[in-house]
């Protein structure tokens, strides 16, 4: 049988929210396969509805940045969080954020070849940031919004300097109305989505992958009912309407006031004002979601349990 290894156990833990014993002897029937073991303690019962977890592996800062009608988030990683505390790193994620504002597209290594304030590029100063700093750095994504009338309204949440912290979230909205009607109604949504982590815009652009997981996923747990199959295809077809309803923006219920779909806030923000507001596009970024999680940090949990 493959060793279960410390890294697997602890992402298995933090993605699923089960015990440790649970998650190793998961990792065990699925031979060390992390993405089956988290099917497999769903199946269960054991885990909750799949979500990227909120404890992040990785330090460092989200930066965001807006110029009206275009912004950007981007991330910048460390290994600790004394780090990301420490002014001239702060400084480098302030700027290498504007720089990527002013590049106006998505290609990290365009922007670490951009010029830098001061001189060199953006690459330069990262490796010089280094040296000086002694902790390794890296500019790990970046991703830009634009509209073409209204507004992108940024948020940070957690912030620890302006314009930059552990969460950033990018709302564009579509409009002819001004700034005093979109960007508080953009602040709510982005505040919105900071906390119920949607996985897309709309139930169209959820991942395909990720739906025929879930439609995997329904299918045993229906079938484990014992009803007939037309009862159980019903059930399944229930329960991905749920997902997709759950996942996507515009159908998730507004955390305001738990009962308003965010369509019907933006539609219902647009009458009040006299104008139609559409919500195009967003971005959410948190600080060290998907990275791989550094075996040595659970290792001594896990071997107590062997």
């Amino acid at each position: 049988m493959m060793a279960i290894t410390a890294a697997a156990v602890k992402e298995l833990r933090e993605r699923t929210g089960a015990g440790m014993m649970d998650c190793k002897k998961a990792l065990s029937e699925t031979n060390g396969d992390v993405e089956a073991a988290v099917d497999l303690l769903r199946t269960k019962g054991l885990a909750a509805a799949q979500k990227k977890s909120s404890r992040t592996a990785a330090e460092g800062l989200v930066g965001v940045t807006v110029a009206g009608s275009k912004g950007v988030a981007v991330e910048v990683n460390s290994e600790t969080d004394f780090v990301a505390k420490n002014e001239q790193f702060q400084d480098f994620v302030r700027n290498v954020t504007d720089a990527a504002l002013e590049l106006g597209n998505d290609d990290i290594e365009a922007l670490l070849s951009a010029a830098y304030p001061g001189g060199g590029t953006v690459q330069e100063t990262l490796t010089n940031n280094v040296a000086t700093i002694g902790e390794n750095q890296a500019l790990r994504r970046m991703k830009t919004v634009a509209v073409s009338s209204g507004l992108v309204v940024p948020y940070i949440h957690n912030a620890v300097a302006p314009g930059m912290g552990k969460i950033g979230v990018l709302v564009a909205l579509e409009s002819t109305l001004g700034a005093d009607v979109l960007e508080p109604l953009g602040k709510q949504i982005a505040m919105h989505i900071a906390a119920a982590f949607p996985l897309a815009l709309d139930a169209s652009g959820l991942d395909a992958d990720t739906m025929e997981r879930e439609r995997s996923i329904a299918k045993e747990k229906a079938a484990e009912s014992g009803k007939p199959d037309n009862i159980v295809e019903k059930m399944v077809d229930g329960a991905m309407a749920k997902f997709a309803k759950e996942n996507a923006l515009l159908s998730q219920i507004f955390v305001m006031d738990n009962k308003t779909p965010i369509a019907q806030v933006v539609e219902q923000a647009g009458k009040d004002a006299g104008a139609e507001i559409k919500l195009t596009e967003y971005v959410r970024f948190q600080l060290g979601e998907g990275i791989d999680k550094k075996e040595e940090d659970f290792a001594a949990e896990v071997a107590a349990l062997t």
